[in-house]
C-alpha cells in the first residue's frame, strides 16, 4: 500500500510539472498535509499557508514580512474616540473566484465580512458545527465571542464591529488567518444542497491563488487568480508538493524538484548554504517551544510535579541536539525578541536532586507519564522525537517512567486539546500578529482552556493581568501588565519552556520576491521565478 501510494505522489507531481510546462510554475515542498481548507477552524501553520494565505484575503493584512497592517478588503477604517466601534470601508469591485465547483453571481460586499465572522461567534449558527469534531479554536480562545457584542451593516460596502470593551490589539487580530473572509453566496448554496462541507474542501475566495484540486499527503494545485484586485500574480501555477521528511525536502530542493521548502533539519544547513544554486533566508523566530502540562489531571495538577520535571530535564542539551547552534533555551512563554519581555524572570534550574526533593515534597511515587512527540517538523521544535527521547531519558534519572506517544498531525492537535489528555505534549507557537497577547492569552488565557490552551490552565491572576493588558491603550502600562503575568506563569509552571529558535527557508536562487515572514507563515502573493 506505502509503495502504491508513493508511485501516486510522484506520478501526480509529474502530471502537474508536465501541465504546467507552457506556464510559469513555482512547486512548494510542504511538510504536511492541511487539516483541511477552512482556516477559521485551525490553528495549525501548515493548514494556514494552504488555505488563508493562497485562497483567502481579510479585512487588514500585514505588510509583508513584517507585522504592520495596511488596507486589505477594506481600503480604509475608522476607530471611535472610545476604542469601542470599528468601521471599515470596503473595496468596491472586489471578485470571488471562479472555478469549476462554482461561479459568484456578485462582488464582495458586508454580508460576506458578516457571515465570516458570525459563524464563528454565534453557537446557534448553522454554520457553528459544520465540520464533525471541527470548532472555530482561535475565535473562542481570543475570547472574539465576548469581545464582539454586534457586527452591522451600514451599507454594501460598509461594516462596522461593536465591542463591548476596548482591545488594544484588535486590528492585529482581524488580519490573522481565521479573519479571513468567506463567500456567503457559496456557503448560501452549499447549505442549500447539503454539501456544507465542501467549504472545507473545495475553498473560494478572493485572495491571490484560486484552488484548484487536491490528492491527498500528495499534492496541492492551485493557479493565480485572474481577478484578483491587487492584480494577477508573476506566477501562473503554484504546486504544494507535501514532503514530510526534512531530509527528502532538502534532496527534493537541490535535484530542482522544487523551489522553496520549509524546515531543514539543522544538520542540512550547512550543506545547504553551501549549494551554489540556493540561498537560505534566516532570522531569529518569533516563536516558542513547550512542553504543556495537564494541570486538571494528577499529578500535573500540583506545582511541585510540573516544578520537578521542569528541573529534571537538561533542555540545554535538547537545544543542542535538535538545532545544533540554531535556537536558545526558552525562560518564558514569549520570545526575547517581542515587546514586553522580561527579562529579569529566571528559568528552572536544571537540578535533578531537587526535582527527586519536590517529587517527595509533593507525595509522588514511581510517576509514570506519557510525553506526547509531534509527528512533524516546525520552525520550533525540528525533531520532537528526539526531544520526548532526551525528557525520557532525563527523566528516568530521578525514578520517572516516561512513555512517548504520538498521532498524525490533524489528530495530535485534536486529541492535545481535550481536557482529559493524559500526560504532557510537546507543542509551540508561532506568532500570529506580533503582539504579546497572541502568546499569553491565546495560548495561557482561561477562555482557551479545550482548545489552544494545551496546558488547561486558568489562574484567575494571570488571566486578569493579560485580560487587563489588552484592554489598555498605553504601551508601557501593558509592558507592566505582560512583565507581571510571565512572572505568575513561571512561578506556576503549566509549561516546561523547551527553545526559540531561529528560522531557515532554503530555496533556488532564481526565487524573487519572497520574504521571510516574522509570523511564520509562508506567502507567495509577490513571489516570482527568475527566467
Amino acid at each position: 500500500m506505502k509503495k502504491i501510494s508513493v508511485l501516486l505522489a510522484v506520478t501526480a507531481l509529474a502530471s502537474v510539472m508536465a501541465t504546467s510546462a507552457w506556464s510559469k510554475t513555482l512547486v512548494y515542498c510542504s511538510e504536511s498535509s492541511p487539516e483541511g481548507f477552512d482556516p477559521g477552524i485551525y490553528t495549525g501553520g501548515n493548514t494556514f499557508d494552504a488555505s488563508s494565505r493562497t485562497v483567502y484575503s481579510r479585512l487588514v493584512e500585514f505588510k509583508h514580512g513584517s507585522t504592520e497592517i495596511e488596507p486589505g478588503l477594506a481600503e480604509s477604517w475608522t476607530v471611535s474616540p472610545d476604542g469601542k466601534e470599528y468601521t471599515f470601508k470596503l473595496r468596491k469591485g472586489v471578485k470571488f473566484q471562479t472555478t469549476d465547483f462554482f461561479t459568484p453571481t456578485r462582488e464582495l460586499t458586508a454580508d460576506d465580512v458578516i457571515f465570516s465572522f458570525e459563524r464563528q461567534l454565534k453557537e446557534d449558527s448553522p454554520w457553528a458545527k459544520y465540520v464533525a469534531g471541527g470548532s472555530y479554536e482561535y475565535a473562542e480562545g481570543m475570547g472574539f465571542p465576548k469581545l464582539i457584542k454586534s457586527i452591522e451593516k451600514v451599507d454594501d460596502l460598509t461594516v462596522k464591529f461593536v465591542l463591548n470593551h476596548p482591545e488594544a490589539p484588535f486590528l492585529a487580530d482581524l488580519a490573522m488567518d481565521f479573519g479571513s473572509i468567506l463567500s456567503k453566496e457559496y456557503a448560501d448554496k452549499l447549505a442549500a444542497d447539503g454539501k456544507k462541507e465542501q467549504m472545507n474542501q473545495q475553498p473560494l475566495g478572493t485572495g491571490p491563488f484560486t484552488f484548484v484540486a487536491y490528492q491527498p499527503d500528495a499534492v496541492i494545485r492551485y493557479k493565480a487568480n485572474e481577478t484578483y484586485f491587487k492584480g494577477k500574480e508573476k506566477i501562473d501555477d503554484l504546486v504544494f508538493a507535501i514532503t514530510p521528511d526534512a531530509s527528502v525536502r532538502a534532496q527534493k530542493l537541490k535535484s530542482g524538484e522544487c523551489n522553496i521548502m520549509p524546515y531543514p533539519n539543522a544538520a542540512d544547513i550547512k550543506d545547504l548554504k553551501a549549494d551554489p544554486n540556493l540561498k537560505v533566508l534566516e532570522q531569529a523566530g518569533l516563536n516558542v517551544s513547550y512542553l504543556a502540562y495537564n494541570t486538571l489531571v494528577a499529578p500535573f495538577d500540583k506545582v511541585e510535579v510540573r516544578k520537578a520535571i521542569n528541573m529534571a530535564v537538561n533542555k540545554q542539551a535538547i537545544v543542542d541536539a535538535v538545532f545544533q547552534g540554531s535556537g536558545t533555551v526558552a525562560t518564558n512563554p514569549i520570545p526575547p525578541t517581542m515587546w514586553s519581555y522580561n527579562k529579569d524572570v529566571k528559568d528552572d534550574a536544571y537540578s535533578p536532586d531537587e526535582a527527586k526533593k519536590l517529587l517527595e515534597k509533593a507525595g509522588v511515587k514511581d510517576l509514570s507519564m506519557k510525553i506526547w512527540a509531534m509527528p512533524v517538523s516546525r520552525p520550533y521544535m525540528l525533531n520532537a522525537r528526539r526531544a520526548a527521547e532526551l525528557m525520557q531519558a532525563d527523566l528516568a534519572k530521578i525514578g520517572v517512567k516516561v512513555e512517548i506517544v504520538t498521532y498524525d498531525w490533524a489528530q495530535y492537535l485534536k486529541l492535545s486539546s481535550a481536557k482529559d489528555r493524559d500526560g504532557a505534549a510537546i507543542l509551540g507557537w508561532t506568532g500570529d500578529n506580533g503582539d504579546p497577547d497572541n502568546f499569553l492569552d491565546t495560548l495561557l488565557g482561561c477562555d482557551a482552556v479545550g482548545g489552544n490552551n494545551r496546558a488547561q490552565w486558568c489562574n484567575k491572576e494571570f488571566d486578569d493581568l493579560v485580560k487587563k493588558a489588552k484592554q489598555t491603550a498605553d504601551i508601557k502600562e501593558r509592558t507592566k501588565l505582560y512583565e507581571q503575568a510571565q512572572v505568575v506563569f513561571k512561578r506556576e509552571a503549566p509549561w516546561m519552556t523547551i527553545d526559540h529558535s531561529e528560522e531557515f527557508i532554503p530555496m533556488t536562487k532564481n526565487v524573487t520576491g519572497y520574504f521571510q515572514d516574522p509570523v511564520g507563515v509562508h506567502r507567495f502573493d509577490g513571489v516570482d521565478i527568475a527566467e
